[in-house]
C-alpha cells in the first residue's frame, strides 16, 4: 500500500459504558496516536447496535505504511491493546484493517510533494 493509510479497529462494549470507553481509548490509544510521528488525525465512533451492545470504532489516517509499523510494530495488522481494555470489551479483535485512502481529505494526492 502506497500514500495515505487509513486505520480501522472495531469492538463491542455494553451500551452504558460506551462513552466511558470512548474516552479511555481517547486518552490511551487516541493520545498515543497523537504523539506518533506521521498519524495525520484520529477519530473514534460509537454505534448502537441494540440490545445493549455498541460498537466502538477507532480510526486513524497516516501518511504512510511505514508511519504505522513504527506505531504498531512490525506486525501493524495486529491490534493493540490497554490495560483497561478487558475491563469495558466484549468483541476484542484479534486484528485491524487497512486501507489505501484513494480520494476524499486524506487521499495520498493532497499530502504528496
Amino acid at each position: 500500500m502506497t500514500g495515505v493509510i487509513l486505520r480501522r479497529w472495531r469492538g463491542t462494549v455494553h451500551a452504558e459504558v460506551a462513552d466511558e470507553y470512548a474516552r479511555y481509548v481517547d486518552q490511551t490509544g487516541g493520545d498515543e496516536l497523537s504523539a506518533s510521528k506521521g498519524n495525520l488525525g484520529h477519530q473514534i465512533t460509537l454505534r448502537d447496535l441494540g440490545g445493549g451492545v455498541s460498537e466502538i470504532c477507532a480510526l486513524s489516517w497516516w501518511t504512510d505504511m511505514e508511519a504505522v509499523k513504527a506505531y504498531a510494530g512490525e506486525q501493524p495488522e495486529r491490534a493493540r491493546y490497554y490495560p483497561e481494555d478487558d475491563r469495558f470489551l466484549i468483541e476484542k479483535p484479534e486484528f485491524v484493517e487497512h486501507h489505501a485512502v484513494v480520494c476524499g481529505d486524506f487521499a495520498a494526492s493532497k499530502w504528496s510533494p
